[in-house]
């Protein structure tokens, strides 16, 4: 079976847009998805590279791009009032989940990708972030004694210097066997990998 595997994390919204389409794109070609949650923040840090919220004209012109690109995926796209977010929690949540809830990991990351660019909410704050985990089905005792396990805080930091020397420097960041596509607007070359 084929298999593409998948860079993220939660705080890009490009990211998000890639896991609006990935799952359909693979189930359609008899694919399977490997998941790989990373921190863009150590991967900017590693790489050099910097977030395009940095630069003022590169933000107002991602904001319009990803309004277009949800417009032509139709998908439901908000900007997030309180974007930057440090995602590093959350980041640390995914992997916990893939660790020891696999069964809640979907679900987690549907509960986060909404709350971060469909219906905008403030994952920065402990309230705000138990109140999306809560209708996930996911207690924030679970999460919080998750994100300070030593092997999960250690695994987010192994995948993502292990994304970096594989040269993955942005995300979303996708594999078919050894070809490296990079960002959402190159899932059509990512679908043609996998129908060949």
């Amino acid at each position: 079976m084929k298999q593409v595997e998948f860079f993220f994390d939660v705080g890009s919204p490009y990211s998000y847009l890639a896991y609006q389409q990935l799952p359909k794109m693979a189930k359609d070609h008899g694919a399977s998805i490997v998941w790989r949650p990373i921190l863009l923040g150590g991967l900017f840090q590693s790489t050099g590279n910097s977030s395009p919220a940095t630069i003022p004209a590169k933000a107002m012109h991602a904001m319009k791009d990803l309004e277009r690109w949800a417009d032509h995926y139709g998908v439901a796209f908000k900007h997030n009032p309180y974007f930057p977010i440090n995602t590093l929690p959350l980041m640390r949540g995914a992997i916990g989940m893939q660790m020891y809830h696999v069964d809640k990991f979907h679900a987690y990351l549907a509960a986060v990708f909404s709350a971060m660019f469909m219906c905008p909410r403030d994952l920065g704050s402990i309230d705000e972030l138990a109140e999306v985990l809560k209708r996930a089905g996911i207690s924030s005792d679970d999460f919080n004694a998750l994100i300070k396990d030593d092997m999960v805080k250690e695994k987010l930091k192994q995948d993502t210097a292990a994304a970096v020397d594989r040269g993955v420097f942005g995300a979303p960041t996708f594999f078919v066997g050894r070809e490296m596509y990079w960002g959402q607007d190159r899932l059509l070359f990512v679908e043609a990998k996998l129908r060949a």
